[in-house]
């Protein structure tokens, strides 16, 4: 009787018909935000929760820091992850819903709202805007995503 060989542990690199790879959780994830359903500053956080938070027990609320501390994962859909690929379906509809009007409506709820923020600061923001010299908040939400070089948006 002939003897066997001794059976070989299973690797990620093995040839063998039982091995299973084994995929690193750090791999990319690939996520897309459907830019129709962004209307208005509150459908841009839905759609950001839809994509970012499903599963998770609690929402991002409207706010651009909430927004920047989310990009840098650990939970959501990012949670695991090292890099992410997010294409934005219409982008230029995200861009139109969240320009000049939405962001003059978003600074003059602030100014409602004394002694939290900073009246001076969002006075200089609305003349820069009136000037078309400022920040949409579309513009000020590509920032926040280019400060997160581990996730590539793709405009679609």
């Amino acid at each position: 009787m002939r003897g066997r060989a001794p059976r070989r542990k299973a690797t990620a690199f093995s040839t063998t018909p039982f091995a299973r790879p084994r995929y690193s959780r750090r791999m990319t994830v690939f996520l897309q935000i459907n830019g129709t359903a962004i209307v208005d500053i509150p459908s841009l956080y839905a759609e950001i929760n839809r994509v970012f938070m499903a599963g998770e027990a609690w929402q991002l609320g409207p706010s651009l820091d909430g927004l920047d501390d989310l990009l840098y994962g650990g939970y959501g859909a990012l949670a695991g992850h090292e890099t992410a690929t997010l294409v934005w379906r219409d982008i230029d509809r995200s861009r139109e819903a969240l320009g000049l009007e939405a962001t003059r409506a978003w600074l003059e709820d602030k100014l409602r709202q004394p002694g939290t923020f900073n009246a001076e600061t969002i006075g200089r923001q609305l003349d820069a805007l009136q000037r078309g010299e400022g920040q949409t908040y579309f513009d000020i939400v590509m920032d926040i995503f280019a400060g997160h070089p581990n996730i590539a948006l793709l405009p679609a």
